[in-house]
């Protein structure tokens, strides 16, 4: 079977791997460089499982920038480009996943289409419209960052917004490449798939927030926030995971999904919806508060990437911590080696790690490492337990 997967970020050439093993599978982006890398066996993503599969495992995969010369005979199109969320109009920029539909369709119209980007709820009955007898469906990702092609290989299920043929077909192509075995597979209609990607990741950002104004209350009163999470993570119902404090939700993902789901809800009663959003920048605002009463002139941010073991710093919540010390004055020098700039946003970027701790009054972290043990004291981080 002839898989074409468009978009080589993460998500995509998470699928690509997953898919190649036992299909052809033809990877196109359009940035020649991780194309590039691609064919040669390298990732342009930091991932440990993506980096050993494309060097040491056998892949029926093939990388192009030719997307028109790539469809023909195409039993799938898999469209995995990006759809960041645009503040003027309050909606995913869907503008590439409709781009790369509208050609693929127009030079193989008898192929199918899987909508892998996360898209607004309503969005694939407004292109099924658009292309009408196409056949087009979307299958939402749950990935994590610098984690992709493990939870592509060990999902925790399989959701396909379709209950055609082909979208059988496709949950078989994804269940044939897990590693996991009973992988829950669930069929359902395209809009509600699309709400269960909203819904998922909005509440993930209600537990990272919850957790956070957790700590804030307890920084502010002088609490011990290790002691009070860990007695209420004891409740079975609530679960000792993923309830480690940080500079608040970020990345390319729960930003955008809560927002986009937030604007969603514009004709619909809500409270909690605008709360999540909301919490978000209350977090920063303390953060930077917190950090300004320590009176720096200089803070050092170690690392804008939200995750370890991962590369990608885009929306990371540091950030917004970072603009908020810069207005009122304090010198900010950034330390992060996936940056090859000299600055970022205006603020110098230092290669030399010690240079760098020497210069700051206070290291901003959001996670602890090894690495700054020698300036603990400098160190400001909200992170308890050592892990994302």
């Amino acid at each position: 079977m002839k898989i074409v997967v468009v978009g080589l970020g993460y998500v995509g050439l998470s699928n690509a791997v997953v898919l190649a093993q036992h299909n052809t599978v033809v990877a196109v982006d359009l940035d020649a460089g991780r194309v590039d890398l691609v064919s040669r066996g390298l990732s342009p993503i930091e991932d440990v499982e993506l980096e050993d599969y494309l060097a040491h495992h056998e892949l029926d995969l093939t990388a192009a920038t030719d997307a028109a010369g790539s469809y023909p005979d195409a039993d799938f199109v898999v469209v995995a480009t990006p759809t960041n969320y645009d503040e003027d109009s309050n909606y995913f920029d869907t503008s590439s996943v409709e781009a790369v539909v509208s050609e693929a369709l127009s030079i193989n119209p008898g192929t199918t289409i899987v909508v892998k980007s996360t898209v607004p709820v309503g969005f694939t009955a407004r292109l099924r419209e658009t292309h009408p007898g196409a056949s087009i469906l979307f299958s939402p990702e749950f990935l994590r960052e610098g984690r992709a092609l493990h939870d592509n290989l060990y999902p925790s299920r399989i959701v396909v917004g379709d209950t055609t043929e082909p979208a059988r077909r496709f949950a078989d192509l994804l269940a044939q490449g897990a590693l996991a075995d009973d992988v829950a597979v669930v069929f359902t209609d395209p809009t509600e798939a699309e709400a269960i990607k909203l819904f998922a990741n909005t509440y993930l950002a209600l537990r990272v927030a919850y957790f956070n104004e957790l700590d804030t209350y307890a920084a502010v009163h002088g609490l011990n926030t290790a002691h009070i999470i860990e007695g209420v993570g004891l409740d079975p119902r609530i679960g000792s995971h993923y309830n480690n404090p940080s500079f608040g939700y970020g990345g390319y993902c729960l930003p955008k999904d809560t927002k986009q789901l937030q604007a969603n809800y514009r004709d619909v009663p809500q409270n909690l919806i605008s709360a999540i959003v909301e919490a978000n920048t209350t977090r920063k605002d303390f953060i930077a508060h917190d950090v300004l009463r320590r009176n720096p002139q200089t803070v050092g941010i170690y690392r804008l990437i939200m995750k370890s073991g991962s590369d990608n710093f885009r929306d990371s919540s540091v950030q917004g911590v970072m603009k908020r010390l810069k207005a009122k004055g304090v010198e900010v020098l950034v330390y992060e080696p996936a940056l090859e700039d000299a600055t970022f946003f205006h603020s110098e970027v230092l290669d030399d790690l010690d240079d760098f701790k020497r210069r700051s009054d206070v290291i901003i972290a959001n996670r602890r490492t090894d690495v700054l043990a020698d300036v603990e004291g400098k160190v400001y981080t909200r992170d308890l337990f050592s892990r994302d």
